[in-house]
């Protein structure tokens, strides 16, 4: 028994039809098309965004408070959470959590420089490194809990853990 041309096309169209379905794009599509050149995705990033450029937000409450700070990069959970200021970047849970004026710190590792409010400069990888500075400037400090308590010192550099 031969197979008719109509039961090899429908056949051939249904598996076409299937395939299709997985190539569809992301659902929900990822938010796009902000002013400024500007990126968010994730619950209530960028919320507060006014007139800030370039930032980019990803992750939920990441550069929540930012009103007009530009060239941020938050990815993570919180990160930037409270940040209206310049060319900071967080990667990780809560980095950079209470920034609110420093600028130009890197925060890399959940928790890293959560404290920081107005210091500048501030390099931070590992978990906690520089949790409890505030408005220090130039430290780096390289480990999980490096610099830890450092709080007002200046131009500090640890490389290990506490």
């Amino acid at each position: 028994m031969k197979p008719s041309i109509p039961a090899i096309l429908i056949t051939v169209l249904f598996a076409c039809f299937a395939l299709a379905l997985r190539a569809q794009a992301v659902v929900p599509p990822p938010d796009g098309g902000y002013p400024g050149g500007n990126t968010a995705e994730g619950q209530n990033a960028l919320l507060s965004l006014t007139t800030g450029i370039n930032n980019t937000a990803l992750g939920w409450f990441s550069l929540k408070s930012n009103l007009n700070g530009q060239l941020n990069t938050a990815i993570g959970s919180g990160t930037l959470y409270s940040a209206n200021s310049n060319r900071n970047t967080a990667v990780g849970w809560a980095a950079l959590f209470s920034d609110t004026n420093g600028w130009s710190n890197t925060a890399v590792g959940a928790l890293a420089l959560w404290s920081n409010t107005h210091g500048y400069l501030n390099t931070a990888i590992g978990d906690n490194a520089l949790f409890s500075n505030t408005g220090s400037s130039e430290n780096t400090a390289v480990g999980g809990w490096a610099l830890v308590n450092n709080t007002t010192g200046n131009a500090n550099v640890a490389i290990g853990a506490l």
